[in-house]
């Protein structure tokens, strides 16, 4: 007879919200096992695809038991019964969290044309332009394009994936960005002075119709996590609101 996984009441649950078996959340399911009693039951709740085909053959490998998925409200619930491989699991663990502290980026950039150069990025290339531009139209953004645009796009993904993670409904999430050099002129070579950027100020709108301050206490949680935040801050005037429409 084969269990009903619906009827299943879990040790211990957590989120793994968007993130996939390669992205992170082996490492999450590891960390939340060890607070699974042996033989206990994890519930991990996800909106990855991918997951369900990821996910039992980890399971088999690492010595747990894949006990089986449900659908849920807008996620897929899994759950897994702990194997008794406690000091394994540990050192998996820590070695899983070295590996995760030492990962580099790397990527490599090309100058393939008249203002412009190629960054190729494990699978993906992108053109960019000059460092920065003042004209209404480009063939391709500007490096100062690229940056603010990294910032504004990853707040916007990993908020929308923060508030999914705690069931918050969101119609819409938009930002704008306005940012500003110490000197263009220093960029230029006119003048002597310091070209770095001197303020950026980001405004993000969301659209729900959930609490108001568990809607404000992601987003704090979203901006403390953020790499180039946290990189930003360290140099730059870097104002980030967030309003909810």
């Amino acid at each position: 007879m084969s269990l009903d996984v619906s009827t299943i009441t879990p040790d211990k649950v957590f989120d793994g919200g968007d993130l996939d078996c390669g992205s992170g959340l082996i490492l999450l399911i590891r960390e939340h096992m060890m607070q699974t009693p042996v033989d206990g039951i994890l519930e991990m709740r996800s909106r990855e695809p991918t997951v369900a085909d990821d996910l039992p053959p980890w399971c088999r490998m690492a010595g747990h038991e894949y006990l089986g998925k449900v659908d849920g409200d807008g996620y897929t619930r899994y759950f897994v019964r702990r194997g008794n491989g406690q000091k394994a699991e540990e050192e998996a663990l820590a070695k899983d969290k070295e590996e995760a502290r030492k990962y580099e980026w790397r990527l490599r950039a090309r100058s393939t044309g008249h203002l412009k150069s190629t960054i190729y990025a494990r699978n993906f290339s992108f053109e960019m332009g000059q460092a920065a531009s003042f004209e209404e139209k480009d063939a391709n953004p500007s490096a100062l394009e690229y940056l603010f645009g990294a910032l504004a796009g990853s707040l916007t993904t990993a908020f929308a994936s923060d508030c999914a993670r705690e069931n918050i409904e969101v119609d819409d999430i938009e930002l704008t960005l306005t940012g500003t050099l110490n000197n263009v002129l220093a960029h230029m070579g006119l003048e002597d002075g310091d070209p770095s950027i001197e303020r950026v100020e980001c405004k993000c709108f969301v659209s729900t119709f959930d609490d108001e301050e568990k809607v404000r206490s992601v987003w704090q949680q979203t901006v403390a996590r953020s790499p180039i935040v946290a990189t930003l801050q360290k140099s730059v005037d870097l104002q980030l609101k967030l309003a909810i429409v």
